[in-house]
């Protein structure tokens, strides 16, 4: 199981809402809305998209390195080389 498994219909319900406003995005470079406020709705979806980021990272540490704890070193450490790779993808985007 997921460390995110029991929140699903939590980041489902996230994720529709970011996809909206991609969609508003969409609308808006059709519409040629002011550039300015295009950017201000990227930084918007960026800004959503990390929260979503972060949290499926936390339940990655609270559930997956946790498990993995319970079982020995050897998936240990390769849980928590997996979140440090997570946390630079996440960083850099």
């Amino acid at each position: 199981m997921r460390g995110y498994t029991m929140h699903k219909d939590d980041y489902r319900s996230r994720l529709r809402r970011i996809e909206g406003q991609v969609r508003g995005l969409q609308r808006m470079i059709d519409d040629d809305e002011y550039c300015i406020d295009v950017l201000t709705q990227i930084a918007s979806v960026s800004k959503a998209l990390q929260g979503v980021g972060l949290g499926l990272l936390d339940q990655h540490l609270r559930h997956c390195v946790r498990h993995a704890t319970d079982e020995g070193d050897g998936p240990y450490d390769d849980k928590i080389h997996e979140a440090v790779a997570a946390v630079e993808r996440l960083l850099k985007a």
